[in-house]
């Protein structure tokens, strides 16, 4: 069983940045893709962004290109997500998942096998 925890949420202005940040508990992270998800109050599920297992290849949702940046650092088991220029569209509980030796998973959610709980991220105009 691997448990995904995220963390880094909070409340931002307009304008603002915050990193969120997740650990893995997997044994093999290093071959594990990894992405972030978000979901509004009301709204689905939506893509946020993705990496591969050595972060060399990443993919991100056409809402936050440009403005939001996946990292992740193998020896720690820790994926980051840097969001900058914040708005409040982009206010939504945040999730971080794990698709298991998978390399890279994109957007297709029903890889990810694991999930974390969640954070939340609150965009004040």
């Amino acid at each position: 069983q691997v448990q995904v925890t995220e963390s880094g949420g909070g409340v931002v202005q307009a304008g603002g940045s915050l990193r969120l940040s997740c650990v893995s508990s997997g044994e093999t992270f290093n071959d594990d893709g990894m992405a972030w998800f978000r979901q509004a109050p009301g709204k689905e599920r939506e893509f946020v962004a993705a990496i591969s297992w050595n972060g060399g290849y990443t993919s991100y949702g056409d809402s936050v290109k440009g403005r939001f940046t996946i990292s992740r650092d193998n020896d720690k088991k820790m994926v980051y997500l840097e969001m900058n220029t914040l708005k409040p569209e982009d206010t939504a509980v945040y999730y971080c998942a794990a698709a298991p030796r998978t390399y890279f998973s994109g957007s297709y959610a029903r890889a990810y096998e694991y999930w974390g709980q969640g954070t939340q991220v609150t965009v004040s105009s």
